[in-house]
């Protein structure tokens, strides 16, 4: 069967120890049915240091494994040694790097082709084509975009020649801050942190005063509580000429949760039977879609009995 849809494991987005960085992704490289990878951190550049005699491992595992892996930019670069990576990685990186901020456009020419992340506010075909013109040859579009914008944007990125990639799976990132809100609950400051969010492996929940799950905190980064799950929902994103699948990394059988997507890209199963699989992956999870198809963004309008929004 015809495999409608690339897959992509979107980079990391939280604190995890550096074996358990490393277990992650050669379980990935061996075992998972995805053909990119993106690796990188994104959120904080305090991080950086745990695992970054890592990265080098992981990829060439990764590529022995016969994915394509590209390299993610730093999200909210403010500091100058941050500027400095960021100049680092768009001159000299051998890998297709992501952008998640256009500070490295400073130093990106159209003969050395990139991707735009979730992160850079891609909202009309203007946009997408001027930086189509810088080189850009696949945009992963914002999480929270109405399917009607998706479809638009898809059809432009098309004529580009440019790849259109949509958030498929996991947390969805909503905003990010130079302030630590992870520290603050902890009573510490960004500075003196003591690296609290590695506690938090999938992201700290936020709660409304009534206790219903409302958002998660990663550092300086805002997500949504309930996790997107786009797979019951394969056959309209194919019309739309979408052409990856994002899948963001969290704990628990990350790998079943590719397999289950790979199925489900394939037509191997229905797209009701991938949904079926991944609530038996993570069945403590709330799934959502509300973003391409309704006013809401964490409700799920496909609801089977048990759903919690």
């Amino acid at each position: 069967m015809n495999k409608r849809f690339e897959l992509t494991v979107g980079p990391l987005m939280f604190n995890w120890p550096a074996d358990v960085f490393a277990d992650f992704y050669a379980r990935i490289a061996d075992e998972a049915p995805v053909d990119r990878v993106v690796v990188g951190e994104v959120v904080c550049s305090k991080r950086l240091p745990f695992f970054v005699d890592r990265v080098a491992k992981a990829v060439e595992r990764l590529e022995r494994g016969g994915k394509t892996v590209a390299l993610a930019s730093l999200a909210l670069p403010t500091l100058e040694r941050e500027r400095r990576a960021a100049q680092d990685l768009a001159e000299q990186s051998e890998h297709e790097v992501e952008v998640e901020d256009l500070t490295l456009l400073r130093w990106a020419w159209p003969q050395r082709p990139f991707a735009v992340g979730p992160l850079v506010n891609v909202y009309n075909e203007k946009t997408l084509a001027w930086l189509a013109r810088r080189g850009a040859r696949r945009f992963s579009l914002p999480p929270e975009l109405p399917i009607a914008s998706v479809e638009v944007l898809a059809t432009a990125a098309h004529a580009l020649g440019a790849c259109p990639e949509i958030w498929a799976y996991g947390r969805i990132p909503l905003a990010i801050s130079s302030r630590c809100y992870h520290a603050r609950v902890h009573g510490l400051t960004k500075d003196s942190c003591r690296f609290v969010c590695a506690g938090d492996p999938d992201g700290l929940a936020a709660r409304t005063l009534d206790g219903a799950g409302f958002l998660a905190i990663n550092g300086v980064q805002t997500l949504s509580h309930v996790f997107a799950n786009l797979i019951g929902d394969l056959d309209r994103l194919a019309a739309a000429t979408i052409g990856a699948l994002r899948l963001s990394p969290h704990t628990g059988d990350f790998v079943a949760v590719t397999h289950a997507f790979a199925d489900a890209a394939s037509s191997r199963i229905s797209p009701e039977e991938g949904l079926a699989r991944v609530r038996e992956i993570a069945p403590t999870e709330a799934f959502s879609n509300g973003f391409l198809f309704g006013a809401c963004g964490a409700a799920t309008l496909k609801p089977v009995d048990g759903d919690r929004l």
